[in-house]
């Protein structure tokens, strides 16, 4: 006879961890396709590159998959290097994780204490508040820019600044901004950055930089010259297209990436994801042919959501948010988009239940979501 000890486990766990909402991830097609008995369903959901990984990543998994018995290299030193040349940095300025959302819980384990406290914008990534409340530490939340602003619903800099005092240990600031595909200028946000304490750790998450960058802009590693309290974080998910694989990293001065590789679990990066990302640095070209094919469907999925009547806040992600105007009415659709198998991502969980979040799919892909959403607009 099995007995519910629910709440008396709660009462050991740590403050932090009583009250946690688990991680929500995006419906898998498998999931989808089993619950409603359909087939063919397109998951646009998670940002992933619907592209994939190029072909010379596909080749060198298959031959590092021969060595799958053995554990990977705990110091990723020939992905350290290879990737250090390529950022033009120096190796030990990194720290590689199981994914991103490692690296974010790691800055939060490794500077934040029920006594300190992290900033972050009110819609921004939900990890930065899972990874912040584990820790106990306090969560002080900026109001996010007002939606008739020109970037609706992005970081507002000087509400996140009078939140910082001495308690503060981290201020996470996503650019681009998920889950509203907002940005940042660089001027306004190196401003901000020289105006911090010194004392202040700043968490710059790029996990979609690849698809951001302006001809204009300059590289943000250039300003961990000048800010030694800067950590910027990037992920192989995105643009790399190796969701699956889960390989993020960080570039910091040595001093706060040696911190971070003290409290990183061993073998953290398995050895297949390593191989993967020495081989998608090795193929720009693919990468850059990606980027260019979202900025692209980005654009028409823009115009012709537009089009239909919909608010769309603009993005520089791979990736768009749209306003349906109710949370009843964003659900309705979500529901209709999922019997037709076409997923999509609610962000009620984010505070926005009237919105949808779409990722720029395959021509293909979208060709098929804006068609539902037509049928969906014509009540057919």
């Amino acid at each position: 006879m099995s007995v519910d000890n629910t709440h008396r486990f709660l009462q050991l766990a740590a403050p932090g961890i009583a009250g946690l909402a688990p991680y929500e991830p995006g419906k898998p097609a498998a999931d989808l396709e089993r619950e409603y008995g359909i087939r063919n369903a397109v998951k646009l959901a998670s940002n992933e590159n619907p592209a994939g990984p190029s072909p010379a990543v596909r080749a060198a998994l298959a031959d590092a998959a021969a060595g799958i018995e053995r554990y990977p290299d705990g110091a990723a030193f020939a992905l350290r290097d290879v990737l250090a040349a390529h950022l033009r940095i120096q190796p030990q300025q990194l720290t590689l994780g199981n994914g991103s959302n490692d690296i974010l819980v790691l800055l939060a384990e490794t500077f934040l204490t029920p006594g300190h406290a992290a900033v972050y914008d009110q819609y921004s990534f939900v990890v930065y508040r899972l990874a912040v409340q584990a820790c106990g530490a306090e969560a002080r939340i900026a109001a996010s820019r007002p939606v008739d602003d020109e970037q609706p619903l992005g970081h507002d800099l000087d509400a996140m600044q009078a939140l910082v005092d001495e308690q503060v240990r981290l201020v996470f600031i996503a650019n681009p901004n998920n889950p509203t595909g907002t940005w940042l200028e660089q001027p306004a946000l190196k401003k901000f950055i020289a105006g911090l304490p010194s004392d202040v750790i700043v968490v710059l998450d790029e996990a979609y930089l690849e698809y951001a960058r302006q001809p204009d802009d300059h590289d943000t590693l250039d300003w961990l010259n000048e800010f030694d309290n800067l950590v910027i974080v990037r992920t192989f998910s995105k643009a790399y297209a190796l969701a699956g694989l889960r390989i993020g990293y960080s570039i910091s001065s040595p001093a706060v990436a040696g911190l971070l590789n003290r409290v990183r679990q061993p073998f953290n990066v398995n050895s297949l994801a390593q191989t993967a990302a020495i081989a998608a640095l090795g193929d720009q070209s693919w990468i850059a042919d990606g980027v260019a094919q979202n900025i692209v469907e980005r654009a028409r999925l823009e115009s012709e959501l537009g089009a239909l009547g919909l608010t769309i806040v603009p993005s520089r992600g791979n990736f768009i948010l749209v306003d349906f105007s109710s949370a009843e009415r964003a659900a309705t659709v979500n529901e209709f988009l999922l019997r037709r198998g076409v997923i999509v991502r609610p962000v009620a969980n984010y505070g926005l239940p009237q919105y949808l979040r779409m990722t720029v799919g395959t021509p293909a892909e979208n060709v098929r979501l804006l068609t539902e959403l037509q049928s969906f607009a014509d009540g057919s």
